[in-house]
């Protein structure tokens, strides 16, 4: 059911899977970190069975031929034009939008910026950046949480920590919640030249030039009870963050890699959302 699909825009050819007739409701999906497209492969593949044309790409830097070498290059405009480049080749002026970990932060700027392409967003784990932004500031549970961030923007050292032992680091990151032969699949991406360092710069890049405002579009946020990289304080004030149509849904006992831990679950209520707008 899940084909390969290569989309070729003016930043180079991304890499991605697909399902679905190809005249049925658009949906994209945005992978995290230290992923792939293939992260969505079962939310993918049922999407495509209830007729919905579902593409998930291998965002910048995780598809060969967009792996720019300068970390400046991977700034969030350059994201968010790489969302707004593919739905226009794939010629979609208005498709539903869903995205987890930084796939969700990419998610929620595109919100923002081009409220009039989406008909709907979901994301999954990542808080509002405002409310992350804020929590981060104020509540030290948060603060604690996103201290990896700062270790992560040292250059190449990172990369050899997370890859050295067989990559045990980046192993022992999915907390035994991802199966194995995925896993094994991302480490054998991310150990390609050049790759892990391309992943990374998503950290290295800076952050934003604007602020970003209340989102208006139809939105579901999916937050994990367990998760090690978002805590409560930015997951429940995201409410205050979106002003249109809001559901939020708390998965309880599963960790931050929910997509796969959890993966009926998620596609649930990712289908019951889209279902309702």
């Amino acid at each position: 059911m899940i084909e390969q699909l290569s989309i070729p825009t003016a930043a180079g050819s991304f890499d991605a899977i697909t399902a679905g007739p190809e005249d049925g409701r658009p949906v994209l999906l945005l992978h995290g970190f230290p992923e792939a497209a293939v992260e969505w492969e079962h939310q993918v593949a049922t999407l495509g069975v209830l007729g919905y044309r579902a593409v998930a790409p291998d965002q910048r830097g995780y598809s060969p031929d967009v792996r720019p070498e300068q970390a400046s290059e991977y700034g969030i405009d350059d994201l968010v034009g790489d969302v707004i480049a593919i739905a226009d080749r794939l010629g979609w002026n208005e498709f539903d939008l869903v995205g987890h970990d930084w796939g969700g932060a990419v998610a929620w700027w595109t919100a923002d910026a081009h409220p009039a392409r989406l008909r709907s967003l979901a994301v999954i784990s990542t808080p509002h950046p405002a409310a992350l932004a804020e929590a981060m500031k104020t509540d030290e549970d948060q603060h604690l949480r996103s201290a990896y961030m700062t270790e992560w923007r040292q250059t190449r050292v990172t990369e050899r920590r997370m890859l050295e032992n067989n990559a045990d680091a980046l192993r022992r990151m999915f907390d035994w919640k991802v199966p194995p032969s995925k896993i094994d699949e991302y480490i054998q991406r991310l150990s390609e030249p050049g790759a892990l360092t391309a992943a990374l710069n998503w950290y290295r890049a800076g952050r934003p030039g604007g602020k970003i405002g209340p989102i208006e579009v139809p939105t579901l946020y999916i937050w994990s009870t367990e998760d090690a990289a978002f805590g409560s304080t930015a997951a429940l004030d995201t409410a205050n963050r979106v002003t249109g149509p809001y559901r939020f849904e708390m998965i309880e006992d599963v960790s931050h890699w929910v997509v796969e831990e959890a993966p009926e679950a998620v596609t649930s209520l990712l289908v019951e959302h889209l279902s309702s707008h």
